[in-house]
């Protein structure tokens, strides 16, 4: 399942280079100039899209987790009848964000603190809603295991897959995409079944 087509709009983009150089120096470490450069306007030009730096970073958080939120409850309706099916689709889906936003995952460990409070209780509420979802779909798949402990699993596969930022510069580390994603796959799929482990 894929969410983009359309080719990116300007404030995409300017979102996408935001990210990316937020990542790689801080955000107190880049310049609106810096991003206006980055996309080819000038930073002034940026102030056409977003009123400033805080609010790019307010719309990178809540906007990944929206996406997230969004992308899962689309694929529990599009699944099918299984919860294996579903738990598959699910990964596969995490895997795709933590391969293709990485910049992302870094911002948020290190930036989400700064956003304004009620832009963080947003981004909160969206990810506990985000895990829910998948605590409903391990529990249909492993009934015998407490609330609280498929909860935990479920932010312990999230912490596994969303380590991608530490692969290196490429896309996929130096295994490449195609064998990373396989790679995170098997864990993904081999952390939940454990589950059943006596």
């Amino acid at each position: 399942m894929s969410t983009r087509t359309a080719a990116p709009t300007r404030r995409e983009q300017i979102l996408k280079e935001a990210a990316r150089l937020f990542a790689e120096r801080g955000f107190h470490g880049v310049g609106v100039d810096e991003i206006g450069a980055a996309v080819g306007i000038s930073g002034p030009g940026l102030y056409r899209h977003f009123a400033g730096k805080d609010a790019m970073l307010a719309e990178l958080l809540v906007g990944i987790s929206e996406r997230l939120l969004d992308g899962g409850r689309l694929r529990v309706e599009e699944a099918g009848t299984g919860p294996e099916a579903l738990l598959a689709s699910l990964i596969d889906g995490h895997i795709d964000f933590a391969l293709d936003d990485r910049p992302l995952i870094t911002l948020h460990d290190r930036e989400l603190d700064r956003l304004r409070d009620s832009d963080r209780k947003r981004v909160r509420q969206l990810q506990r809603q985000y895990v829910e979802l998948w605590v409903t779909v391990v529990r249909k798949l492993h009934p015998e295991v407490a609330e609280s402990e498929a909860r935990a699993s479920v932010h312990a596969v999230f912490g596994l897959l969303n380590s991608t930022p530490h692969l290196g510069a490429n896309g996929g580390g130096p295994l490449g995409r195609t064998a990373t994603e396989a790679l995170l796959r098997r864990l993904a799929h081999g952390a939940f079944a454990s589950l059943a482990t006596p």
